[in-house]
C-alpha cells in the first residue's frame, strides 16, 4: 500500500502530455475478443484497470503482449467463456465482456463486477439489452450466467436508463450486435466519445455501424468470418485533460497540455472561462494553455450526459471551488451520492456543505495540508489538487484509486514543477483495496 506525500504552494508551470483514454481502452480490449484475427491497439495507458482487463484476456485465452502503450492481442486459438471472480472483483468495466463473449461464443459466465463504490451503478440495463437480443439469463453462486444456442437477434433497444443513457451498456450492446444477424438499432444510445472510439473500432474490424456520437445507433450484423485484425489508436483521455485544466486553473501562472481533443472537454473549458480563468486552445484543438484568472469567480454546475458536464468532473471542480471567492454549487445527476470527496476536503479547511445530490461551496482563502482519504478516482484526483493549492503537507492514503485511471500522475506532477512524493503506506488509514 502506497501514500502520496505533497507539499502544497508551488506554482505549477511547464507542458504536460495526456494519456490514452482509460475508459475507451477498456471496452475497446475486451472488443478484441470479436475476432480470431490479431489487433494493435496504441496508447493504452498503463494504470491498474486496463492492467486488470489485459490479465483478464488472458485468462480467457487470448494471447496478449503490451510494451510502451502498444498492446497486441490475439484470440485466434478460441477463447474460454468463464471469467474468475478474483479478476473480475476489482473493476465493474469488466461487465463490458458480456457483450463479445455472447457475440463469439453465444454463452459466458461472469461474476458481478466490482469497482470504486461512488453509488449504486446497476448491471440490469446490460442484462435486458443482451435479453432483448435473445440471451437467457440467470443467476447461479454470485455469477451472471448467459447463453444463446441460437445465437443473437437484431432487434431496435431502448437504453435509457434513471440518470440517462449508460456509456458501457450501450458499448456492450454495441459489440453484441457486431455479430448479430440481422440490424439492431440503439435508442437513447451513449453519446459519449468513448463510445464513439469503440464504434470506430469495431468499423476497422469490419463491423458496420452507424450513427456513433448521436443518440440511435444502428449495427448491422455481419458474420464471424467477415471481422478481420486492425490497428487503433485510443482517443486522448478527457477526463485527465480535465484534471490538468483544473490544475492550471488552481495553481499556475499557466501550463501547456498537449494530446488533447477540445471538442470532448469543451464543457470544462467552457466551466472555466465562465470562472474567469484563461483558456486558450491551439488551432488545431490538440494543445490548451490554461492559467488562473485574476479574478475568478464561483459558478454553478450540474453533471449530465455528454456533451453535458461530465460526472467524472465534478470532484475536481469542488475542488477549485473551495479556492474561488463566493459561493459555488454542484449538483450530480448522474451520481447523486458523489460526494465523499467532499469530508476529506473539509479536513483541509474547505466550506462545503453536502445535502441530497448537491454541494454548496462557500471558497476560503486558503486551505491547509492535512492527512487525507481518496474514495474513488476521481475523489482521489480533487484531493491531490487541493494538496497542489493548499498551505503546508498534506497525505493522500488509499492512492491505489488514483492508480486506476491516472498513469504516472506522480511523475506529471514532478514535470510541471510540483512537490510530491510516493511512499509506503503502513497507517491504518492506508485500508484495503476493494
Amino acid at each position: 500500500m502506497e501514500k502520496l506525500i505533497v507539499e502544497g504552494g508551488h506554482l505549477l508551470k511547464g507542458c504536460v502530455n495526456i494519456s490514452g483514454s482509460k475508459n475507451a481502452s477498456l471496452p475497446i480490449l475486451a472488443a478484441s475478443l470479436l475476432t480470431d484475427k490479431p489487433v494493435c491497439i496504441y496508447r493504452v495507458p498503463d494504470v491498474t484497470d486496463t492492467n486488470y482487463m489485459i490479465q483478464i484476456l488472458s485468462q480467457l485465452g487470448a494471447s496478449v503482449e503490451r510494451a510502451s502503450g502498444t498492446v497486441r492481442i490475439s484470440s485466434s486459438d478460441g477463447i474460454g467463456v468463464s471469467a474468475s471472480y478474483e479478476q473480475v472483483r476489482k473493476m465493474r468495466a469488466s461487465i463490458c465482456l458480456l457483450g463479445p463473449l455472447m457475440a463469439r461464443m453465444r454463452r459466458c459466465t461472469l461474476p458481478l463486477p466490482g469497482g470504486c463504490v461512488i453509488g449504486d451503478r446497476p448491471v440490469d440495463l446490460h442484462v435486458r439489452a443482451l435479453q432483448a437480443l435473445g440471451a437467457r439469463v440467470r443467476m447461479k453462486d454470485g455469477n451472471l450466467v448467459m447463453d444463446a444456442p441460437n445465437g443473437l437477434v437484431g432487434t431496435t433497444v431502448d437504453m435509457r436508463g434513471e440518470n440517462g443513457p449508460t456509456v458501457l451498456g450501450t458499448d456492450n450492446l454495441m459489440m453484441a450486435a457486431v455479430l448479430a444477424r440481422g440490424t439492431t438499432v440503439i435508442e437513447s444510445a451513449a453519446r459519449e466519445p468513448e463510445v464513439v472510439d469503440l464504434a470506430n473500432f469495431l468499423n476497422k474490424m469490419g463491423a458496420k455501424i452507424e450513427g456513433a456520437g448521436s443518440r440511435t445507433i444502428t449495427i448491422h450484423g455481419v458474420g464471424h468470418d467477415e471481422l478481420r485484425g486492425c490497428e487503433h489508436t485510443v482517443i486522448p483521455d478527457r477526463i485527465e485533460t480535465g484534471t490538468f485544466m483544473v490544475a492550471g486553473a488552481m495553481i499556475s501562472e499557466g501550463i501547456t497540455i498537449n494530446r488533447v481533443c477540445r471538442e470532448h472537454v469543451q464543457a470544462v473549458a467552457d466551466m472555466l472561462t465562465d470562472c474567469g480563468h484563461t483558456v486558450r486552445f491551439a488551432p488545431g484543438g490538440d494543445s490548451v494553455f490554461v492559467a488562473r484568472g485574476k479574478a475568478p469567480r464561483g459558478g454553478v454546475i450540474t453533471t449530465s450526459p455528454y456533451p453535458g458536464f461530465p460526472t467524472d468532473m465534478q470532484a475536481q471542480m469542488t475542488a477549485l471551488f473551495s479556492l474561488t471567492p463566493g459561493i459555488s454549487a454542484v449538483k450530480d445527476d448522474i451520481f447523486p451520492q458523489r460526494f465523499m470527496h467532499c469530508s476529506e476536503l473539509k479536513r483541509m479547511g474547505a466550506n462545503i456543505k453536502v445535502d441530497n445530490g448537491s454541494a454548496l461551496i462557500n471558497g476560503v482563502e486558503s486551505l491547509s495540508g492535512a492527512p487525507v482519504m481518496a474514495s474513488d478516482l476521481r475523489a482521489s484526483a480533487a484531493l491531490v489538487l487541493a494538496a497542489l493549492a493548499a498551505e503546508g503537507t498534506t497525505e493522500i492514503h488509499r492512492l491505489y484509486h488514483i492508480d486506476r485511471g491516472y498513469e504516472l500522475l506522480d511523475d506529471k506532477l514532478l514535470g510541471l514543477g510540483a512537490h510530491v512524493r510516493r511512499v509506503q503506506d503502513t497507517s491504518s488509514r492506508g485500508g484495503e483495496v476493494l
